[in-house]
């Protein structure tokens, strides 16, 4: 019998490009561009091969280095990292990494990196603590009890608040255990499998795909890219509206038509009839269910906690330690109310840590990466190279291209972190060359892996069809028509934003 093949993990993969990057030093030339920094907005500093050089803090000293960034985005601390000054790339002598540089890689990328990765951790216990009081799932499941014969409604409010959940902080499988209320619900409804597998999977993928405030997606992209997560902000958040928007309209439409006709259920045309008797059931579902005041303010909490953050980096420019104090915060005042504890609290906490260990240690691993390539001196050599290939493309099918490309891309490497910190120091910096807004290469990559979480075998989406019975063939006839319409709408989203600089 044969073994079936499978990909590898998230971090043999980053380890392996960690040794191609090894590889690639020995191979391509060394060289570098010379570097722009800002010195506290008082001088910018030019360091290049044959030293430094401070320049005035001003806009006439950007455009006579060719570098079109307002100078605004340094002043607002948009740029953070150096930026490649164009036509200034000189070879240099060659620094080949070598074994012990390749075993040292992911450790000096987690130091380099621990602010993310302690703030990814701190989010994973806060979660766990959260999860643990149950208050989601109460209030979806009193949510849907208040609602029963108004479920088109329903579809529309649960569809809302699961994309907001995935825009927010990229709920992904922890989604499942709200199957169990919805499916029965929507069955004795009239409904077929898909409506409750699009209104959980589906919204919380659609609010992906705009990851308007996501820690491990657009803080992590846009962090490693040397820019404000705030930057384009407003786009994803708008983004977000629209996708949501269209999803319901798109899900009520299909929902509609297979009250009114079950034969046009796809579940009925592709998988057969599915004896809807699942093994799910809701506990006292005819009862009057109540939201007690405490799980109200373990509602209130999460929220409030997510809003705290975006007011938080936007008004007094919060970052890493000020986010992981507030969800720590946040976990221990749950634990307080929730009476929980100490050892239990403890141990709840870490071993919430303990489930985005993996996440961390990739982003370190993909630092990794880039710590390989700079200091064998190659990163610039083949930003150099790639700059020659792409300056004469017109900049809306470049980014429209690098969405298309991140689409692809997101089936064999599934981890939105690792991808991030993998291929935004070079695909930024090219687009830098073409004028191209930091923040639409953010939302290029965005817009990518999150259609393709929709559909990619790679994700979430076969333990969500697993919870509900539904097959691969059934889904995707009834999500491909809108993951083409998001494609067209992401494409649209990135060509207006690259004229907004």
């Amino acid at each position: 019998m044969k073994k079936k093949l499978t990909l590898p993990t998230a971090t043999t993969l980053m380890m392996c490009v960690i040794i191609i990057a090894a590889i690639s030093t020995w191979l391509l030339p060394a060289g570098q561009y010379s570097k722009l920094t800002n010195n506290d907005n008082k001088a910018f500093v030019v360091n290049s091969k044959t030293g430094s050089v401070s320049l005035p803090f001003t806009q006439k000293t950007l455009d006579s280095l060719s570098i079109n960034i307002k100078l605004e985005k340094f002043t607002q601390g948009s740029i953070s990292k150096p930026i490649s000054i164009p036509n200034t790339y000189q070879q240099d002598t060659k620094r080949p990494q070598g074994f012990v540089a390749i075993l040292q890689a992911p450790i000096k990328g987690i130091i380099d990196s621990i602010d993310i990765v302690l703030f990814i951790m701190v989010i994973g216990g806060f979660m766990q603590v959260f999860n643990k009081t149950g208050a989601m799932l109460k209030g979806v499941t009193y949510l849907a009890s208040t609602m029963k014969g108004k479920e088109r409604l329903l579809i529309i409010i649960l569809t809302s608040i699961f994309s907001f959940l995935g825009g927010s902080y990229g709920m992904d499988v922890e989604s499942i255990v709200f199957y169990p209320v919805l499916v029965p619900l929507f069955l004795a409804a009239g409904y077929d499998l898909i409506v409750p597998l699009a209104i959980v999977f589906g919204g919380a993928a659609v609010g992906f795909i705009a990851s308007f405030s996501n820690p491990f997606s657009t803080i992590i992209a846009s962090n490693t890219l040397g820019i404000n997560w705030l930057d384009g902000f407003y786009e994803r958040l708008l983004f977000f509206v629209v996708s949501t928007a269209l999803f319901i309209w798109y899900l009520l439409r299909y929902a509609d038509k297979v009250k009114k006709n079950p034969k046009a259920s796809l579940v009925y045309q592709v998988d057969g009839n599915i004896d809807s008797s699942l093994d799910l059931h809701v506990a006292n579902n005819n009862e009057n269910i109540k939201l007690s005041l405490k799980t109200k303010a373990y509602l209130l909490i999460f929220l409030f906690t997510f809003v705290s953050m975006i007011c938080g980096i936007i008004y007094f420019n919060w970052w890493c330690i000020e986010m992981a104090a507030l969800f720590l915060g946040s976990s221990i005042l749950i634990a307080l109310i929730e009476r929980t504890g100490e050892k239990t609290f403890v141990h709840e906490f870490t071993k919430g840590m303990e489930s985005l260990l993996i996440v961390a240690v990739i982003v370190g691993l993909a630092r990794g990466v880039t710590i390989v390539l700079n200091d064998g001196m190659v990163s610039d050599s083949i930003l150099n190279y790639a700059s020659h290939v792409v300056q004469h493309f017109n900049p809306i099918i470049f980014i429209i291209l690098i969405m298309v490309f991140y689409f692809f891309f997101a089936i064999p490497v599934s981890s939105s972190s690792g991808m991030a910190v993998l291929t935004m120091p070079i695909i930024g910096a090219l687009a830098i060359l073409l004028n191209i807004p930091g923040r639409e290469v953010v939302n290029s990559y965005l817009y990518g892996i999150g259609i393709m979480f929709l559909i990619t075998p790679t994700g979430s989406v076969f333990p969500a069809l697993t919870m509900v019975n539904v097959s691969y063939n059934a889904w995707m006839k009834f999500i491909l028509p809108f993951v083409f319409g998001l494609l067209i709408l992401g494409a649209m989203f990135l060509t207006i934003g690259i004229h907004f600089k």
